[in-house]
C-alpha cells in the first residue's frame, strides 16, 4: 500500500498548479475514446457503409439537433420531460434518507424495511407502470410515480447501510449529553453519511433518466420519449435519434452535478 502510494506521488505533479494540471490531462484522457468512437462512427457513415436511414452521422444528428431546437415545441417537451425527471428523483431522494434514517429508530422497522426491500427491490418497475396509470391517471402523477418507485431503493439503501456503519462512539457521545434519538440522526448520523447518500443519488439520477424516457415511450403524449416514438411510427430515424442524444445529455449533467457536490462535500469533511 504504502509503495503503491510512494508511487502515485512520483507520478502526481506537486503543488495545486500540478494538480490542476493533472486534472486535465485526465479529463483529456477520458474524452478520446467517446471523441474517437464518434470519429469512426461519422467515417462509416461518410464512406456509405451504413445507409442514413439506419444509422445517421453524428454531424446529420447535430444539424437536427440544432434545427429542431429552434421550435418552440421541442422546448415543451424537454421542459415536461426535466420537471418529471427532477420532481420525481427529488421525491425518492427525500423518501429513501427518511426511510433509511427512520430504520434506524427501531429494531422492528428496521425489520419491516428489510422485509419491504427484500420483496420490492427486485421487482422491474416497469411492469407497475399499467397500474400506476390505472390508478393515478395518464398525465404526469403516474410517470412520476414510476420514477420515484425506481429511483427510491438505490438511496435508500445506500442511507440504510450508512448509517449502520457510523461510529456508535460519536452517537453515544451525542446520547450522554442528552440529546434524543431522533436529533441525533438528524444531528450526527445524517452529516456523516452524506458522501454515502449522495453516491446512491448519483446511481437513482441514472436511473431516473431511463424510466422517464420508457414511460414517455410507453404511454405519453409529450416528452422526449413520446418524440421517440413519434419519429420511430413514421420512419424518421434522424429524429429518433435527437431525443436519445438529449436525453443523454441529461443524464450526463445530472451526473456531474451531483459528482461536483460529491467532491465539495469530500473537501469540505
Amino acid at each position: 500500500m504504502n509503495r503503491q502510494s510512494s508511487l502515485a506521488r512520483s507520478v502526481m505533479p506537486a503543488g495545486p498548479r500540478g494538480m490542476v494540471q493533472w486534472r486535465r490531462l485526465s479529463a483529456c484522457k477520458r474524452l478520446l475514446s467517446p471523441i474517437a468512437a464518434l470519429l469512426i462512427w461519422e467515417l462509416v457513415c461518410r464512406l456509405g457503409w451504413i445507409e442514413p436511414q439506419l444509422l445517421p452521422a453524428p454531424t446529420s444528428i447535430t444539424a437536427r439537433m440544432v434545427e429542431l431546437a429552434s421550435a418552440a415545441e421541442f422546448w415543451q417537451h424537454f421542459g415536461i420531460t426535466l420537471y418529471r425527471l427532477v420532481v420525481g428523483l427529488v421525491i425518492a431522494v427525500a423518501l429513501g434518507v427518511v426511510l433509511g434514517l427512520a430504520a434506524q429508530l427501531s429494531r422492528l422497522g428496521a425489520a419491516v424495511l428489510d422485509a419491504l426491500v427484500r420483496l420490492l427491490a427486485p421487482i422491474p418497475k416497469i411492469a407497475l407502470y399499467p397500474a400506476f396509470i390505472l390508478i393515478l391517471g395518464f398525465e404526469n402523477t403516474s410517470k412520476i410515480a414510476l420514477i420515484v418507485a425506481d429511483a427510491l431503493f438505490p438511496v435508500l439503501m445506500a442511507t440504510w447501510a450508512a448509517s449502520r456503519s457510523v461510529d456508535q462512539k460519536l452517537i453515544w457521545s451525542a446520547r450522554a449529553a442528552g440529546t434524543s434519538r431522533a436529533a441525533c440522526l438528524w444531528k450526527v448520523t445524517l452529516p456523516a453519511i452524506v458522501p454515502t447518500v449522495l453516491a446512491g443519488v448519483r446511481v437513482a439520477g441514472v436511473i431516473a433518466c431511463v424510466v422517464v424516457f420508457l414511460a414517455e415511450m410507453i404511454a405519453s403524449t409529450d416528452g422526449l420519449g413520446h418524440m421517440l416514438t413519434v419519429a420511430a411510427r413514421a420512419y424518421r430515424t434522424l429524429d429518433m435519434f435527437v431525443p436519445l442524444v438529449w436525453i443523454c445529455a441529461l443524464g450526463l449533467a445530472l451526473n456531474s452535478l451531483i459528482g461536483f457536490i460529491q467532491r465539495r462535500v469530500d473537501h469540505s469533511g
